[in-house]
């Protein structure tokens, strides 16, 4: 099966289960994983700028989309000439049913399975000893975080964070003085790209606050992403609760 994946998360999971070069013939410019596979599939645009002409050139057997990601229009447009399945992941629940999806499609059920596995066992093991109230940045200019709605906070609260934005949905426009409740403030390095100047811009406004980036994927990439991200969970545990002896 021949499949085009709108989705830079399922682009990754699609080769975890074993899928080659050969059956992913479209992604995404923000596909990057794994890098050494992707660099040989044809780019089809972004996750809101599909080129639609250049999928129908490719004439895949299967689109994958995402709800969120992708945009409405454009996913019904490519509805009309090919078999198109539109995805929806919130919570480690929806994760654990796309994987199962995905094996099922592609005769990879074993695999997805054992991602599943995995995924509940990273989880598990990631666990902060007393919950610690967090504010989760995901861009500047406006700043904005991420409501209880989402798949990070999901993941957040898996771990035992506590997001402080927990009563806003989606990804709501915030003021620096609304961090105040915040003990840690994490800045993502995805979308936006934050980098260490954004923690000493926001050092003078709240100089006594710890403030760090965040791996994005770590926290937003749904599929198998997180199955990989043991050892970061862990030495992320380890760096906050420190700040609590």
């Amino acid at each position: 099966m021949k499949v085009v994946s709108l989705v830079p998360s399922i682009t990754e999971a699609l080769f975890d289960l074993g899928l080659t070069e050969n059956e992913v013939i479209g992604r995404t410019k923000f596909c990057i994983h794994p890098s050494e596979k992707v660099k040989n599939v044809p780019i089809i645009g972004g996750t809101k700028n599909i080129n639609i002409e250049k999928i129908k050139a490719l004439q895949p057997d299967l689109i994958l989309a995402n709800k969120e990601e992708n945009v409405k229009e454009q996913v019904e447009a490519l509805m009309t000439d090919f078999k198109v399945v539109v995805t929806n992941v919130e919570n480690v629940e929806d994760n654990y049913y796309l994987l199962k999806t995905l094996g099922k499609l592609f005769n990879k059920e074993e695999k997805a399975q054992c991602f599943n596995l995995k995924i509940y066992d990273v989880l598990n093991e990631a666990k902060i000893n007393s919950s610690i109230k967090v504010a989760y940045l995901i861009w500047k200019n406006p700043y904005m975080t991420i409501g209880s709605d989402t798949f990070i906070d999901k993941i957040l609260r898996e771990i035992g964070f506590e997001n402080i934005f927990k009563d806003r949905k989606r990804y709501p426009v915030i003021e620096t003085e609304d961090l105040a409740d915040a003990e840690i403030i994490m800045l993502s390095s995805e979308p936006f790209p934050f980098k260490e100047k954004h923690i000493e811009e926001l050092k003078m406004v709240y100089p006594d606050k710890k403030i760090m980036i965040v791996d994005g994927e770590a926290f937003s990439w749904y599929g198998t992403h997180i199955a990989k991200c043991g050892s970061y969970f862990k030495e992320l545990i380890a760096e906050v609760e420190a700040l609590k002896m």
